[in-house]
């Protein structure tokens, strides 16, 4: 049985990459940051030292709080959030415990340097179909929820990330990291380089990307839905991010979907109130 005010590790994973998903901070001190220099997915780096400070900025929110062993840095730094207007709880067990578990940890040496306010920042190039949606989604899900993403004219990528610090993906170039490898691409290259490809669902809905973002619909089915409702939503936006936000939803229910509902089909029959059956064909 957890503790109070801490949440079991299994009900965390079930969290993580949902959209309502709750915001996870690492509170670690520096030290046992150093001796294992990964995040569960999604999580910020915070200070204690400085919780009074910005404690306030996560009132009417859901927060994890996560130490190396769930004692009393984690415990005691969900107590000030919930005094400071949050719905906080601990992670039971700590990091020691995810990790034993064999949960996805994120390799803070994949991460991109941040600013000034912590953001990593990303850009490539405009009128995203698959992939520039595809891993924005990841990115804002599973390893930096506050991720900034700019989307430029593809002949000024490489200058917009010198001069603004961004990180570019899905271009081709030379020491461009995040990139189509081969048959795979730039989402692909993302879940294994995070460290995320213990997550099925994800591997899953990589296959997914992949086929529609390669012109490869046989690869799985779903492929070439995302094909018509990516080119759908490049049609209904002018605004990239404006498309990104709506792009958001599709991928949370692709997601959603990989994860918990490949073995179903849709029966309008079963989903009548008992008995209408029999009356719809009653003459």
């Amino acid at each position: 049985m957890s503790a109070l005010n801490t949440i079991p590790i299994e009900k965390l994973v079930r969290l993580i990459g949902t959209a309502n998903g709750p915001a996870i901070l690492d509170v670690r001190t520096n030290e046992d940051f150093a001796a294992d220099p990964r995040l569960i997915p999604g999580a910020v780096r915070k200070a204690v030292d400085d919780i009074a400070d910005w404690a306030p900025s996560f009132a009417g929110q859901n927060v994890i709080a996560v130490c190396r062993a769930g004692h009393s840095l984690s415990q005691g730094a969900a107590s000030w959030l919930r005094q400071a207007g949050s719905d906080a709880d601990a992670l039971d067990g700590g990091m020691a415990a995810w990790a034993k578990a064999g949960h996805p940890l994120v390799p803070e040496s994949a991460l991109p340097p941040r600013d000034a306010r912590g953001r990593t920042v990303w850009v490539t190039r405009a009128r995203p179909k698959v992939d520039r949606i595809a891993c924005p989604w990841l990115i804002r899900r599973f390893v930096d929820p506050s991720a900034v993403f700019l989307f430029v004219a593809p002949n000024e990528v490489a200058g917009v990330a010198e001069r603004f610090g961004a990180t570019p993906f899905d271009v081709e170039g030379d020491g461009i990291v995040w990139s189509h490898d081969g048959e795979r691409c730039t989402f692909d290259v993302m879940v294994e380089g995070f460290g995320l490809a213990g997550l099925l669902p994800l591997t899953h809905l990589a296959l997914i990307v992949r086929g529609a973002d390669t012109a490869r619909p046989d690869i799985v089915p779903e492929a070439a839905g995302l094909v018509a409702l990516s080119l759908g939503l490049s049609r209904m936006f002018a605004d990239d991010l404006e498309q990104l936000d709506a792009g958001m939803l599709i991928y949370d229910a692709l997601y959603r979907w990989c994860r918990d509902a490949t073995g179903e089909t849709h029966d309008w029959v079963s989903h009548q109130p008992k008995g209408s059956r029999a009356k719809a064909v009653t003459p």
